[in-house]
């Protein structure tokens, strides 16, 4: 049994605020993953961070008249607590602008370029008139010559998530000023020797069996395709300078063009998925263990870790090729004793749509993640969007289906189940946890099914399938209302107090074991449930024996709260939030 677990999520990117799109893509499973592990008692650490580089930081910053440095300070503090207040339970929240960052990029190019992995190259880099500027590849927009999106970006189309060339674009044109007065023009850059390692990545695929379907599909399609070479430098100034007078010469006893490399900065796309051994490299120095990080990352020191990544469908080909390649490169030219972790599970999703139309962040299309909070409580989000989470499809948030969703799982069956049993014990049996009654066929019963749940529900966390560990979830919590239409206390009470009595005592227990379960999915309503309840909710922990065994935790005289309960969305509401965000198109 793994005793680590090792858990990062793609990075959001700087430039405001992140839209629930963002949020269920990566972010949110990969918490529910690391509060699951950490339930079950595993070692669990958790790390993210800004993605701070590339021209879209740079024009964002110079669109608030902001330095870029001040610009990016400022939105990581932003993300940071919107993360935080919807209970992303991060280890760590770094910086791809760190210097632990810029080290390891720099060390990891040097490694490359020794081994033969890097190629100088003179490449045709479109320059816009207009803007007096060389534009990076995503900032020249046109139409995609493999799917006709007319607004594909010169790097990749993010309709068909096909990898680009911004001269494959038909109609190009400058996505800064909207100008097509552009030209190609010579620039040197460095390339990774992707195509070197096409049967190596192929071979280290076949290896990573929970690799999920979506992501083997995207990875294999790359490599059917044939895989290419790819640029790993840009002509910016905001980045990680490539500092390539620091090498040696390659096997060929080629020595870099320190000149023709001295103004260069490496692409975000390489140097962001090393954040996330530069951001463990940030925890280790926070924790005053500077040498921490290297027992997750490299040599023997990992061979009991589980490294688990998040992200959407459009970050897979990044972290099925360009990353593996950097770290299998990178490894043929390290000690033994250093060789680099690479993932073991990719946990990749499809999108999340607004009324059928993608989430925007430039094009404001959607709800973000700080008006969601200002409309509803964190819990009730988390839970939509992992109930519906778009694991084999894209699927689409509405309002309507929203509100549904909240009302009838959070509201009609937790809320209400909880609502009923600690209301009914207060009126009829005081503040106190009733004694009386001896488990019989009913309390039997229903524990054989907690057990047949809770093994289904486990395993589905366990194998990140978030819809069906909801659904399995769910369906426990409709136990506990089966269990007290049946046991019916408030009839039992005239004529056996003693029997209702047992009803409500295994009811209140059945609200400690789904505080419990809940937890890696609605944290702040398991706190909530163990308050009233009066335990401490750092009290947390995941069932290790019997099912049978949590419903006798809680005894006669314990203390507890009058009530608990969900309010429901009303569809006044839903019409409020359909004409502040938009909902159906006409």
């Amino acid at each position: 049994m793994t005793k680590r677990i090792l858990i990062t999520s793609a990075l959001p990117y700087i430039n405001g605020v992140k839209h629930l799109g963002n949020l269920t893509g990566s972010m949110l499973p990969a918490d529910v993953y690391a509060r699951y592990n950490r339930a079950r008692g595993r070692e669990t650490l958790f790390i993210c961070a800004t993605d701070e580089h590339g021209t879209p930081a740079e024009l964002a910053a110079l669109e608030e008249g902001l330095p870029i440095e001040e610009y990016c300070a400022k939105w990581w503090a932003i993300q940071k607590d919107l993360g935080e207040r919807f209970g992303l339970s991060w280890d760590y929240w770094g910086r791809s602008s760190s210097k632990q960052n810029h080290n390891l990029t720099q060390h990891f190019a040097k490694v490359l370029w020794e081994q033969g992995f890097l190629d100088i190259r003179s490449t045709r880099q479109v320059y816009s008139h207009a803007d007096k500027r060389f534009l990076p590849d995503r900032y020249v927009i046109g139409t995609c010559p493999h799917c006709g999106y007319d607004r594909a970006r010169g790097d990749q189309c993010e309709n068909c998530t096909r990898v680009l060339d911004p001269a494959d674009l038909i109609n190009p044109r400058s996505a800064v000023s909207g100008s097509t007065d552009i030209e190609l023009r010579d620039s040197k850059h460095l390339f990774l020797k992707q195509s070197l390692f096409a049967d190596e990545l192929r071979k280290w695929l076949g290896t990573r069996t929970e690799f999920s379907p979506l992501v083997t599909a995207i990875a294999l399609k790359w490599l059917d395709e044939g895989l290419q070479d790819r640029g790993i430098t840009r002509d910016l100034k905001w980045g990680v300078p490539v500092n390539a007078h620091e090498w040696g010469p390659n096997p060929q006893g080629e020595k870099p063009d320190v000149e023709g490399l001295k103004d260069k900065v490496f692409y975000v796309w390489f140097d962001a998925p090393i954040e996330y051994i530069g951001a463990t490299r940030e925890w280790a120095d926070s924790i005053g263990k500077p040498n921490e990080w290297e027992c997750w990352w490299r040599g023997g020191a990992v061979d009991d870790v589980r490294y688990v990544e998040f992200m959407g469908k459009d970050n897979v080909p990044f972290h099925t090729v360009g990353f593996p390649v950097t770290l299998l490169g990178a490894n043929k030219g390290e000690p033994k004793d250093k060789q680099w972790k690479l993932v073991d599970v990719i946990k990749g999703t499809n999108w999340l749509n607004y009324y059928g139309g993608k989430f925007s962040t430039s094009q404001k299309r959607g709800v973000f993640m700080d008006t969601a909070l200002e409309v509803l409580p964190p819990d009730l989000w988390r839970w939509y969007l992992v109930a519906n989470s778009p694991e084999s499809a894209d699927t689409s948030f509405t309002w309507q289906h929203f509100s549904e969703t909240v009302n009838k799982d959070l509201a009609d069956v937790l809320g209400n189940f909880a609502n009923r049993t600690l209301s009914f014990s207060a009126s009829k049996f005081g503040p106190t946890v009733p004694d009386g009654g001896t488990p019989g066929p009913r309390e039997t019963k229903l524990a054989d099914e907690l057990e047949r749940r809770f093994g289904l529900y486990s395993t589905y966390l366990e194998d990140i399938q978030y819809r069906k560990a909801a659904a399995e979830l769910r369906a426990i919590w409709v136990l506990g209302n089966e269990y007290l239409a049946e046991g019916a206390p408030w009839t039992a009470i005239r004529e056996d107090k003693a029997k209702a009595a047992l009803v409500i005592r295994t009811a209140v227990n059945l609200i400690r074991l789904f505080a419990v379960l809940s937890a890696p999915i609605i944290p702040n309503t398991a706190e909530a449930l163990m308050l009233a309840l009066k335990l401490d909710p750092k009290a947390i922990a995941w069932p290790k024996g019997r099912v049978a065994d949590e419903l006798n935790v809680i005894g006669a005289g314990a203390s507890l709260e009058a009530r608990f309960a969900f309010s429901k969305i009303t569809s006044e509401q839903v019409a409020g939030w359909e004409s502040r965000f938009g909902g159906a198109p006409n």
